[in-house]
């Protein structure tokens, strides 16, 4: 039965015979061993790390590994990493970078080389008119997002953000105090924001609105058009700082083309953060490196803040990614037209399931279909009533692992991350489609 406790934070997580429990907030009074039956007088954890919790996904993706490591046929459509490599420019420009290693402290900001080669990368993407104090790195994106979070939000403050949404942005608004405004946008709209559910959460005068596109978990892209009535929203509303976090921008299809707010309304730069990473695109999640552009004043906060913690991106670490950024892209571009190839497959598998619903996604590498045509039913005999018991049952019975949707604010739903090796899709979509023909 594996069983994790995290005795620090309070936090518990099942898997017991196909029961697989998400992680729960509980705070503890007093924290050392379980068996204390009194309150004694020692220190006190600070009140923030009761509202920390572990990811959900790296829950199910550990639990995943356990059950493979006793021996199960497990095929995991859980976490959300690539599954690719970089190209051999990027080994080649760390093995150089390690060999004159200095041993030194690196920026806080970044080294110019890095600032310059993401600069470059942005020009591409379409963001004109930035220099080296727009922009600051940290140690992957969800350390920047922190960064963000602690630069621009007071406790008690309102940030508000798309669901589905990935689940770090409502975990590092629980940890720094902030009140979460979650809009939903269900599958009857293809998981798309309009413009009057964003008019609505912006009249709350928010101090941050989130945005996510591509988006994890859906994989949802946004259209020129779509993009631009948003952006003629936001530009209404002068207060509330913007962050767009779109690391799967190199990763659409369908010719679709990534589009940012600021393509639309220029003026939005000032107010306007976008976020970015080498972990998707270059197959790099392990290497962390994120990184921001965005007015001078936050870019200096985050860099402030990079003194007090991180210090710097490694120097070898630096050195790779200024490869990955600035060298060839045969890699990722070769990787995306794979990604759009399973896409196809998964959402072809997901149609011959009736009442099976999944609306196209035009990139990252994920499908995010509704399942609840399965809840009220059983399957041999165990009651299936949610998103977290479907999956449960799923992995207990099939040894496919996916992600509940409502880790991502989408009850309804559960996430597939296609990124497996090929020869592992296709028979994992099958016992998808074996465990609804066995519901009854």
């Amino acid at each position: 039965m594996p069983v994790g406790y995290d005795e620090a934070i309070g936090i518990f997580w099942v898997y017991v015979a196909g029961d697989l429990r998400l992680p729960q907030r509980r705070m503890l009074k007093s924290p050392g061993l379980l068996s204390r039956t009194h309150e004694e007088a020692m220190p006190q954890l600070a009140q923030r790390i009761g509202r920390a919790k572990p990811s959900a996904i790296m829950v199910i993706a550990e639990t995943a590994k356990q059950l493979k490591a006793s021996g199960r046929d497990i095929i995991s459509f859980s976490i959300g990493v690539p599954n690719f490599l970089p190209g051999d420019h990027v080994y080649a420009a760390a093995r150089e970078a390690l060999s004159h290693d200095s041993g030194q402290y690196g920026s806080n900001r970044g080294s110019d080389a890095l600032l310059d080669a993401f600069l470059k990368h942005i020009e591409a993407l379409g963001f004109t008119g930035y220099g080296r104090l727009n922009l600051s790195v940290g140690i992957g994106a969800k350390q920047v997002l922190y960064n963000l979070a602690e630069a621009l939000l007071n406790e008690g403050d309102e940030i508000c953000f798309p669901a589905p949404y990935w689940t770090t942005y409502h975990d590092i608004a629980d940890i720094v105090g902030a009140k979460a405004n979650v809009l939903h946008c269900g599958p009857d709209q293809n998981y798309k924001l309009t413009p009057q559910q964003l008019q609505a959460a912006l009249a709350r005068k928010p101090k941050v609105f989130l945005f996510n596109n591509p988006s994890n978990p859906t994989g949802m892209v946004y259209t020129r058009e779509e993009i631009a009535a948003l952006a003629e929203v936001l530009a209404q509303y002068p207060d509330t700082w913007i962050i767009t976090d779109d690391i799967y921008n190199s990763m659409v299809f369908d010719g679709i083309g990534y589009h940012n707010f600021v393509f639309a309304r220029p003026e939005l730069r000032d107010r306007l953060i976008f976020v970015d990473s080498i972990s998707k695109t270059y197959g790099m999640p392990g290497w962390r490196v994120g990184l921001i552009a965005g007015p001078e004043n936050v870019a200096k906060a985050v860099t402030t803040l990079n003194s007090n913690h991180i210090t710097s991106v490694p120097e070898v670490i630096a050195a790779a990614a200024i490869a990955a950024l600035s060298g060839p892209q045969d890699v990722p571009q070769a990787k995306c037209k794979e990604f759009a190839q399973k896409r196809d497959v998964v959402l072809a598998a997901l149609a011959k399931i009736p009442g099976v619903v999944c609306p196209r996604p035009q990139g990252a590498f994920y499908a995010f279909p509704d399942i609840s045509v399965a809840f009220g039913k059983s399957h041999h005999g165990t009651r299936i009533e949610n998103d977290v018991e479907f999956c449960a049952a799923l992995l207990g019975t099939k040894g496919v692992a996916c992600v509940p949707g409502s880790a991502f604010g989408e009850p309804r739903a559960m996430r597939i991350s296609y990124t497996c090796p090929t020869a592992q899709l296709a028979p994992g979509l099958a016992r998808i489609a074996e465990f609804f023909a066995e519901l009854s």
